[in-house]
């Protein structure tokens, strides 16, 4: 059972809460809540939850970032686990219609991700899921189309270029499991995630964003944010031959949109922009007497 429970006023209309599963692999979830650290702004609702899957190490982790962290954290673990999809439908439905981003196990957002990906949801009211860039985004991967890339060397460098670029938050054939933004009152009216039949937060959300789709939402990319991470996620056993009996569009759909590129252009002008952003500012050096 969850321990803690959700946040604070999680299903407040409106508000927004950072969901962050916990994986079995303690050093990237230090690299993941180190990111949250310096790029969220303090007090930011945050939610760390655990599937039974932290270790004593990664426990020793959680437990020192939630003394030191400067964001609102809230923790809970199951005694048992009950699988990612499952445990995510859980933790979603708690948030009631609550805007939610969701990052994967590991991932690291890059600073100012959170409140870009709140931002753009906030511009377009016909969005119901909002992807940032990846270096292993699949449909949303930067610098190339399809391809896990190396972990960027200056994620505030590449913050700063992806928050220049024009907000038009082009349309993806779904929204991609490195990180998104799910709008509550959308997810809500889906009916949220089938944890019966699928057995990866892949294919399930996949799933719900081809529902989302038919009903009228839109599924963007928000090429203002980016989140790093170390590898794609992929679907469980079965739930790619699922998508194909239940959506049989899909799979034709996904390959011509990796074929075709059509945010090739989109992806160069993130590339030019992170060559010429300028470098920070340096901090004012102060003069003190002998």
């Amino acid at each position: 059972m969850i321990a803690n429970g959700a946040p604070e006023a999680a299903g407040a209309v409106d508000a927004s809460v950072v969901l962050v599963p916990v994986g079995v692999d303690d050093v990237a979830l230090d690299a993941s809540l180190a990111a949250l650290d310096s790029g969220t702004p303090a007090g930011t609702r945050v939610w760390l939850a655990d599937d039974a899957q932290a270790g004593p190490r990664g426990r020793e982790v959680i437990e020192h970032w939630l003394q030191r962290t400067p964001l609102a954290a809230h923790y809970s673990r199951r005694q048992r686990s009950i699988g990612p999809v499952a445990h995510l439908d859980e933790l979603l439905a708690a948030c009631g219609t609550a805007d939610v981003v969701v990052l994967a196990p590991g991932a690291m957002p890059a600073p100012g991700c959170i409140a870009q990906l709140a931002t753009c949801c906030a511009r377009d009211p016909s969005i119901a899921t909002a992807t940032p860039w990846s270096n292993a985004g699949e449909t949303a991967a930067w610098p190339r189309c399809g391809e896990i890339a190396a972990l960027p060397d200056d994620m505030e460098r590449l913050a700063r270029a992806c928050a220049s670029m024009p907000p038009h938050h082009p349309e993806l054939p779904s929204a991609v499991p490195h990180a998104v933004a799910l709008r509550g009152s959308a997810r809500r009216r889906a009916g949220g995630l089938d944890s019966t039949s699928f057995g990866s937060w892949y294919g399930a959300l996949v799933d719900l964003s081809l529902r989302l789709s038919g009903l009228g939402w839109r599924n963007a990319l928000c090429e203002t944010a980016f989140v790093a991470r170390g590898g794609e996620g992929a679907p469980a056993d079965g739930d790619l031959d699922l998508i194909a009996a239940r959506w049989p569009a899909w799979h034709a759909r996904l390959a011509e949109f990796l074929m075709q590129d059509p945010l090739r252009p989109v992806r160069e002008d993130l590339a030019r922009r992170e060559r010429l952003v300028d470098p920070p500012l340096p901090q004012a050096e102060f003069a003190f007497p002998a």
